[in-house]
């Protein structure tokens, strides 16, 4: 089972409306492992089928604190784009140095490929603002997810929870409704097949469907973090640009053929 995101979802919701906003020319900072290595590689593949071009990029070692010679490599490429395929801290060292350096002030826009609202939290509006990612879950969506952030809040110490948390969330309580079914945990199989026989609307994330490869389909959203003038207190921080359509969102199962078993009788 595969719940929440993946390079694939990242890569289409915020390159792909970047691209299609004039951000044509790329320049990548990415994270030097397999995670970054595949936000990377899908990214770029969207910029190119959308007429855009990647003009280089850099690799830097996992959980790197000084990101100065690779923000000013992506700086001199004259790159319209700079795409941060990294994650957690390698993403709120680069934004806040790329801050401290004027990159976005100098008309370079930084794209994040991998943002939770706890980097935006610890980055600060000043330094966040603008940025433009893509998230499967945000608490202020409507009111089933405001209560769970609520109650998510009160239970750690006032934080409001990441797209990560209402995914696990999410899925282990699918994963239990679907034992109640079965009646067991004993045969996983059997609950598995429990998971992906039943379209449901999740309190989190809406209507939902695990597909016959065990992704757990979702609409998407694009969003992008508020000016400090523009929110409204604390964990206030994202606009909701675009809802992506749960058929658009994720990779299709037709694409998935000779990569993956379980969609090798599918039709679609």
């Amino acid at each position: 089972m595969h719940w929440t995101y993946d390079t694939w979802s990242l890569a289409h919701g915020t390159g792909g409306a970047i691209v299609k906003n004039g951000g044509k020319n790329w320049f990548f900072i990415t994270a030097d492992y397999a995670f970054g290595h595949a936000l990377e590689r899908d990214t770029s593949a969207v910029v190119a089928a959308a007429g855009g071009k990647v003009l280089g990029a850099v690799r830097a070692p996992l959980n790197t604190a000084d990101f100065s010679s690779y923000l000013l490599q992506a700086q001199s490429s004259k790159a319209q784009v700079i795409g941060l395929a990294n994650a957690g801290g390698d993403t709120i060292n680069s934004v806040k140095q790329a801050a401290e350096f004027g990159i976005v002030q100098g008309g370079q826009r930084l794209a994040g490929l991998l943002v939770f609202i706890s980097d935006v939290h610890a980055l600060g509006l000043q330094a966040a603002q603008g940025l433009t990612l893509t998230t499967g879950f945000y608490w202020d969506l409507n009111d089933k997810t405001r209560a769970f952030a609520k109650r998510f809040a009160a239970a750690n110490g006032g934080k409001y929870p990441t797209m990560d948390q209402a995914g696990v969330y999410s899925s282990v309580l699918h994963y239990l409704e679907a034992v109640q079914k079965v009646g067991s945990p004993a045969d996983g199989g059997k609950v598995v097949e429990a998971m992906k026989a039943t379209q449901y609307d999740d309190p989190l994330f809406g209507p939902t469907k695990v597909r016959v490869d065990g992704r757990a389909v979702h609409a998407m959203y694009l969003a992008e973090v508020k000016k400090p003038s523009e929110s409204k207190g604390s964990y206030d921080y994202f606009k909701i640009v675009t809802t992506i359509p749960a058929d658009e969102a994720f990779r299709p199962l037709s694409e998935e053929k000779g990569m993956c078993s379980l969609v090798a009788n599918v039709g679609q």
